[in-house]
C-alpha cells in the first residue's frame, strides 16, 4: 500500500515539473531587472518548456496548459489580455501538427524547429497587438525578442533535456 502511495505521489510530481518550469521561466523573464538595460525584450522562457514538452511529452504539456501559461504571461507582462495566450496556442498547434517531423530533428534542425515555433508565437503576438492598437507598430522589438529567445533556447534545451532524463522519465516509469 505504501509503495502504491509513493508511486502516485511521484507520478503527480512528474506531471507538475513541465508546467512548474514554464512558470519559473515566466517569473524569471518578467523579473523587473534587465541585464541589457531594457534595450532588448527578455526571452520567452515560458515558450521553451511548452515547445520541449509539447514535442517530447504532449501528455504533460497540453493545449490547456499552453493557454493557461499564456494567460499568466499576459498578467505578468502587463500587455493586453489574451495576446500571449493566443500566441502560445498558435505555437503549440504548430508543434502538435508537426510533431513527427520535429521529433526527428537534431542539432541545427532542432534549433530551426524551435525558431519557427518562436517566430509563430512572436508574429502572432505582433499581429494581435497591431490589430488591438489599430496601427502598424515597429517590428524591431519583436525581432529582438525572437533573437533572444532562440539564442537562450540553445542553452535551456540542455537543462530541459537533463530534467526530462533524470526526473520526468524515471518518475513516470513503473517500479
Amino acid at each position: 500500500m505504501e509503495r502504491a502511495t509513493s508511486f502516485v505521489s511521484l507520478r503527480i510530481l512528474s506531471n507538475m515539473i513541465p508546467v512548474a518550469l514554464a512558470i519559473l521561466g515566466m517569473l524569471i523573464a518578467n523579473f523587473p531587472v534587465s541585464f541589457l538595460g531594457g534595450h532588448v525584450a527578455p526571452p520567452l522562457l515560458a515558450l521553451m518548456p511548452i515547445y520541449f514538452w509539447g514535442m517530447v511529452r504532449p501528455d504533460l504539456m497540453t493545449p490547456f496548459w499552453a493557454f493557461a501559461l499564456g494567460v499568466f504571461e499576459d498578467l505578468l507582462s502587463g500587455g493586453p489580455p489574451g495576446v500571449w495566450a493566443a500566441s502560445f496556442l498558435a505555437a503549440y498547434y504548430m508543434i502538435d501538427s508537426q510533431r513527427d517531423v520535429l521529433a526527428g530533428l537534431s542539432g541545427l534542425g532542432a534549433l530551426t524547429g524551435f525558431a519557427v515555433a518562436a517566430l509563430i508565437a512572436c508574429m502572432s503576438a505582433y499581429v494581435i497587438v497591431c490589430i488591438l492598437f489599430g496601427m502598424l507598430l515597429p517590428v524591431a522589438p519583436v525581432l529582438g525578442e525572437l533573437a533572444m529567445t532562440v539564442i537562450t533556447y540553445v542553452f535551456v534545451v540542455f537543462v530541459l533535456g537533463a530534467i526530462h532524463r533524470r526526473l520526468v522519465g524515471p518518475l513516470r516509469s513503473d517500479f
